[in-house]
């Protein structure tokens, strides 16, 4: 582990990490595990913010530590696997040979005979045939989510041909139902929405959502090949496309995740779990703070990935996905319109918000010099709000101050001179002040000098007011300047130019991009902004001179070289590392990422017939939804602490046919699973076997699925006359 401190066993606190023991039983103050997370110290937090414990959690550690610690806990810790270890999905895929079976004329294929001979060996035998109609019902509904009409099952039930049955499972996966049914189990794990979530009690929408959704039904259609349709969500933008732009739309995989509140490092760690788990199967994601903890994943390996995502961004024109429609130019009008609603809004008030803090220096120095004495980071926001200061502006404000106090910065010179001691901010300090800029002299900035000396009163509010109208002042001037037809780069005045640079220069704590200007607007201009926003998108979504765009990732122009974030803490970045593929999966020596972001080389990585995780993840997957169970019970996790498969040889084989027989033919894989014997049994009840196998963990009986919410809804529309069959498009 990074730090090197476990916390699954009693020794691992006992010892501590690199910093010494975790705990010292009856002493909370002194152990590191309360300081870290009661988040005093900056440089020592945990677990990250986003997870941090509540008030009550901490309490209860505090609580424990002081009765002593007591921990009854004294077996060993998990040992983390290895790279290379003999964990079984980490082995290469093999082509196991069929095993011999007893009943020679239940099964239809190799399939069957995986499952025929673990039942001989478990003394179970499997159920008889589905009837006719239960079959028509059962591939009807698993292939294409609808109901026979009653015709077709009429029609089933009268054909005794032995082929009757293939014929049915053919023309079902050529039935443009079966993209629309299958692309919904894609789309939970891609985990789609039409929007971002219910955000500042709003609901925001991707606008151009439904393009990856049509990609992912059409490319099941086609049976666009595995490898091929992985590649695509992750760098279609990299693939020679020609004139068809289509398939970039297949990389919303990657963009339609949540925004975290646009927290960029979130983003990417839920990109990086979508990727890894949704793919492959493994949770990756678990190694962002400190190496894995069961599986032979490193942190160096999840920040490697972090920065082939880190080396992407999400432009901000989408590229058109065809044709522009007829209604383009309506729309384009309308559009326009919205937009500089919107953004004429946005200037305005971002412009409002900047005259107000750069008028509010003084008022902001105050309530710095007052939150010195809160340790609770939650006392200090508590402050903020009560004077109404932004908590983030007053936090860039009590880390500059600090810095121009220690420098003796001569803007600031008489601030922190006169301020020290102070705990009334109304005593009145005429005589200090005086004494200070005596001292001090020419060391203090003279348009300062000069606005402390007339300031009407001498207390620390009274100065606070003075360093508000002096700033107000110089901010205006600039303001007029900036009106020119070539508005000047500074003030003529050097003095004023000074003053000028504490608010606009780079870094400064006024110095906020609109996003952090945003956070600052009050209930009803965040209202606004977001309703302006909301239009936009609805417009997007709905108008049918919208063209269909692709949400789509593009490389940077330089690619980042990513760091190490120590504990999960971006500012605290620890040694480099290059863009790669995982250890584990690796065979030989590692080469880094080359080629731009990388994006593409780990798409070929996962996409590979040696990748030992990607075929068998899959396979498992659409087992699972045929057969009511998976092969695997965490289709999500093949990692050490997965449940072995019930029947690993047969989990290979399919694999292997998937692969390299079938081509990565998703319609083949299907197929292969639909004209099993296995597939094909009853599902009724056989007490000997129950018995035996009462979870029906060896498949001796079909399961009973559950109707999903779509399929349910669909039957009955369907039934009713009132299916619209309609394809593709925006959202309704």
């Amino acid at each position: 582990m990074k730090g090197g401190l476990r916390l699954d066993h009693r020794a691992g606190w006992e010892q501590g990490g690199d910093s010494g023991p975790a705990i010292v039983p009856g002493r909370p103050d002194e152990s590191l595990l309360i300081k870290a997370v009661r988040y005093h110290d900056p440089e020592l937090q945990m677990p990250p913010k986003d997870k941090r414990l509540a008030v009550e959690q901490v309490q209860v550690l505090v609580e424990w530590v002081a009765m002593g610690a007591p921990d009854p806990r004294t077996g060993e810790a998990f040992v983390q696997a290895d790279p290379g270890s003999d964990h079984w999905a980490f082995q290469p895929v093999s082509d196991p040979a069929p095993p011999a079976v007893r009943n020679r004329r239940w099964p239809t294929g190799n399939l069957d005979r995986f499952i025929l001979a673990t039942l001989e060996d478990q003394q179970l035998s499997p159920s008889p045939r589905a009837d006719a109609r239960t079959l028509i019902r059962r591939v009807f509904y698993d292939v294409t989510g609808l109901p026979p009409t009653p015709e077709e099952a009429a029609a089933f039930e009268a054909d005794p041909s032995p082929a009757a049955y293939a014929r049915l499972v053919d023309d079902l996966l050529g039935r443009p139902q079966f993209g629309e049914r299958w692309a919904r189990h894609w789309l939970d794990i891609a985990r789609y929405a039409d929007t971002k979530g219910y955000v500042f009690e709003e609901e925001r929408k991707y606008a151009f959502a439904y393009t990856f959704r049509d990609y992912v039904v059409q490319a099941l259609n086609d049976d666009k090949p595995f490898d091929r349709f992985l590649t695509e969500q992750l760098a279609a933008d990299h693939l020679e496309l020609g004139s068809d732009k289509r398939p970039l739309a297949a990389m919303g995989y990657l963009t339609l995740g949540r925004r975290f509140l646009n927290n960029q490092h979130d983003i990417i760690d839920d990109r990086i779990d979508v990727v890894t788990r949704g793919m492959m199967g493994l949770t990756v994601a678990c190694a962002r703070c400190h190496d894995h903890k069961y599986d032979p994943v490193p942190t160096a390996d999840y920040y490697s990935l972090y920065g082939v995502f880190a080396s992407s961004h999400e432009p901000g024109e989408k590229p058109l996905l065809g044709v522009e429609p007829p209604q383009f130019a309506a729309y384009l009008e309308e559009k326009n319109k919205r937009v500089k609603e919107r953004d004429d809004f946005i200037a305005e008030t971002n412009e409002a918000i900047r005259r107000k803090l750069n008028g509010s220096v003084g008022t902001y120095l105050l309530a710095a010099h007052d939150a010195e004495a809160l340790t609770d980071g939650g006392l200090r926001e508590a402050l903020a709000k009560k004077r109404n200061l932004d908590n983030g502006v007053l936090g860039r404000w009590i880390t500059a101050n600090e810095g121009w106090a220690t420098e003796s910065n001569p803007i600031f010179l008489p601030w922190n001179l006169a301020r020290k001691g102070v705990t009334n901010a109304g005593e009145d300090l005429a005589g200090r002040l005086a004494e200070v800029l005596a001292e001090a002299g020419e060391r203090v900035h003279p348009l300062v000098r000069d606005a402390l000396a007339k300031a009407e009163s001498k207390s620390l509010e009274g100065l606070a007011g003075a360093y508000d109208r002096l700033f107000a002042r110089v901010d205006a001037q600039w303001q007029e300047a900036s009106k020119a037809d070539e508005p000047p780069a500074a003030l003529g005045d050097a003095d004023a130019e000074w003053l000028r640079q504490v608010l606009y220069a780079k870094g400064a704590p006024n110095d906020l991009n609109d996003g952090d200007l945003r956070r600052i607007y009050d209930v009803p201009q965040g209202q606004k902004a977001r309703r302006l926003q909301r239009l936009v998108e609805e417009l997007e979504a709905t108008h049918p001179g919208a063209p269909p765009r692709a949400m789509v990732l593009l490389d940077n122009a330089k690619p980042t070289e990513p760091r190490i974030f120590k504990r999960g803490q971006p500012g605290m970045p620890g040694d480099a590392v290059p863009r790669r593929f995982l250890e584990v999966l690796s065979s030989g020596e590692r080469e880094p990422f080359t080629k731009g972001s990388g994006r593409l080389e780990l798409a070929k990585a996962i996409a590979s017939t040696n990748n030992p995780l990607t075929a068998r993840v899959f396979v498992n997957r659409v087992w699972a939804q045929y057969m009511g169970a998976p092969l695997v019970g965490t289709p999500s996790d093949f990692g050490v602490r997965s449940d072995p498969p019930s029947h690993p040889e047969l989990l290979d084989h399919l694999a292997w046919k998937f692969m390299h027989e079938d081509g990565w033919s998703v319609k083949g894989l299907h197929r292969r699973i639909l004209l099993s014997a296995a597939y094909q049994q009853a599902s009724i009840d056989l007490p000997r076997n129950r018995a035996r196998d009462p979870g029906n963990r060896y498949y001796w009986r079909q399961n009973r699925k559950r109707l999903d919410f779509e399929g349910m809804r669909d039957s009955l529309l369907a039934i009713a006359g009132n299916l619209d069959a309609a394809m593709g498009g925006q959202a309704v």
